[in-house]
Formats: structure tokens, sequence, C-alpha cells
């Protein structure tokens, strides 16, 4: 039987965008990309122009989780910021026409880096893409939320504490065997919390550089992509974030910097990009740094073991990578304590 979140109907889609998208025409092809665990994404071609889709997956779901109508929102409220993303065309919350939630947003045409080592670059072209996410990132979080219609984006209140509560009860709902290691992360986690500084700013939830479009030629970024996870919330969650990646081993599963000379490649230190960071949005040195790397770590295990539990439900987007994903939970988690001791 064909998981039904490698398909869509394609004749449904290319009846409801001649209804509802301006200048849409067809015939409509479909490709589903290899990359979007969480929400299958597809790029979707006339004879005229492409689109993307992203859908919500079928079946059931943790609730909460892939909500693909809060991606459209903050990506449409973010048109014309200095944030780039992807113009958004139509949100589709009408289950009767391919069996859950989708948008339909512009195809931008770049480039997307797996590794974040990028090997075809030069030093000097690797030190400006990361120039230029470090800017993205900082801009991101100077958004002024009022003016973006965003204040309502995410609850009020301590965001890690917020945060630590959601992902243990998500992990919790999808685990599908013991790992100490995230039993003693989740007590940890909140006994190490920082006070509350009181910075409240848009977060993306999952940055990192192959969520960014670049152009062909040069450095500039075109579009940050998948929103799932954005929030109103604190802005040290998505720099940790940034770090937390780079610890893991390099290569096309792990994707980090782990053991990298980086210096010689032209890539920043941890310190350095923090530095960077700091200096554009005008903030003094970060204290307790390690559980900002530490919450990163535990809720990207809890996003892996939802991976996971899909795929043994049978409704993954790519059930062999989930998988495998699944089996990086208990090494999240013990990077997880190691930075709690930094």
């Amino acid at each position: 039987m064909t998981n039904a979140a490698q398909s869509i109907d394609l004749q449904a889609v290319d009846a409801y965008l001649s209804e509802q998208l301006p200048g849409y025409g067809g015939p409509l092809t479909a490709q589903k990309f290899e990359t979007g665990q969480s929400n299958p994404t597809f790029l979707l071609q006339t004879p005229e122009k492409k689109y993307v889709l992203r859908r919500k997956p079928p079946g059931v779901l943790l609730k909460s989780a892939h909500a693909v109508d809060r991606e459209f929102r903050v990506q449409k409220a973010l048109e014309g910021s200095d944030v780039p993303v992807a113009a958004m065309h139509v949100l589709c919350q009408d289950d009767a026409v391919i069996g859950s939630d989708f948008y339909v947003m512009e195809h931008v045409d770049g480039r997307i880096f797996t590794d974040p080592t990028m090997p075809d670059e030069t030093p000097q072209a690797r030190t400006a893409i990361m120039d230029e996410m470090n800017r993205v990132l900082a801009a991101l979080h100077s958004v002024d939320i009022n003016r973006a219609g965003l204040s309502d984006y995410g609850p009020e209140g301590n965001y890690f504490e917020r945060q630590i509560t959601r992902w243990t009860k998500q992990y919790r709902a999808s685990e599908t065997h013991d790992i100490p290691g995230m039993n003693a992360l989740i007590e940890a986690l909140p006994k190490a919390m920082p006070p509350d500084d009181g910075q409240r700013t848009l977060v993306h939830g999952d940055y990192r550089i192959d969520n960014l479009i670049y152009a062909h030629e040069g450095s500039a970024c075109l579009a940050v992509l998948d929103w799932e996870l954005s929030t109103i919330g604190h802005p040290y969650a998505d720099l940790a974030a940034v770090i937390m990646q780079w610890q893991m081993p390099p290569g096309r599963e792990g994707r980090g910097l782990a053991g990298i000379d980086r210096a010689a490649l032209g890539l920043p230190s941890d310190g350095a990009f923090i530095a960077d960071y700091c200096e554009r949005r005008g903030l003094p040195r970060i204290e307790r740094f390690g559980f900002y790397l530490s919450f990163t770590f535990f809720r990207m295990a809890g996003i892996l073991q939802g991976v996971a539990k899909r795929a043994q439900d049978g409704n993954a987007s790519n059930p062999e990578h989930a998988e495998r994903l699944g089996r990086y939970v208990p090494l999240f988690a013990q990077h997880g304590l190691e930075a709690l001791d930094r």
C-alpha cells in the first residue's frame, strides 16, 4: 500500500488552484522533495510556472504539530521585511480537497547547502555565506512583532519553561522505548534554567543552513524555509540551534562541523558566530550559554523521536530516513547533558 504522505491528488489540487490562485493554469505535475520529514513537500509544475506545496501529513498526529497554517501566516507576515521568505499564495484548510491542510507558495530558485562545510565553495565564499546566515538570524530576531501582526503568535511567559513542558509531553507521547539519557535530561533541564531576561522575539525554531535558500551567485539569502516550529519566544534558542548543529559529525546524516578545521575552510568558530550575532543586535555577552545549547539538543531529540514514531506508525514522509533519524535520540540526549556541564 502506498504511503499517503508520498503522494497528492493532482486532480483535486489542480481544480482547487484553478479556482483559488489567480493566473494559475494547468496541466499540473508534482514531485515530492526528499527533504521535509515533518510536513511532506512537493514541487508543482505547470507549463508556465513552478510552485511548492506543503501539506500536513495524513493520519493521527500529535496535538499542535504540523501546523501548516502557522507556517503560512508567519511567512505572509514577513513578506517585504529584512527576513527573506517565499511568497505565500493560498492556504487550504478544507480536508475534503486532499485529506489534510496544505498551502502553496512561490518556488524560489537557488542553492541549498545540505553540508555546512560547503565543499564546492572557496574559503572566502564560505565566510560570506555564513555571515549572511548570521545577518538573517539577527534580522529575524529584530522583527517588530507588533507591526508585523505577530504579537499573538506565541503565548506570554517564560519561553523555555513552556517549551520544556511541551516537548517533554511530545516526547512521552511518541516514546517507543526507554532512553535513560532523555529521562536524565528531562529532569535536569528545568533545574538549570536561567532567570527570564525579558527578551520576546519571533523565533524560527529550526534555524540551520540547510533551511536557507541562497542565490546561485554570491552570498545573498533568498528565503528561509521550514517555519513549522516558529513562535514568539526567546532568540537564544535559535542561536543555540545553529551551534548545536555544528557539534554534530560531518557528512550527510550529521550535517555538522565536529572535528573540522573551520579556520582553514573560512568557517566561523562558535564564539565568533555568537559574537557577530550579539554585535548585530547590540547585546552583551551571553551568560550560561550551555543551558540554551542543552535545550536545543533536548528539543531536537524530541523532534527526532516524533519522526521515529511516525515511521513506526506508517505516517512518515520518508520512512527509511525517519527510522535512521530516530536512532540519534540517545546521542542528542547525551550531548544535552554534556552541554549543561559547560
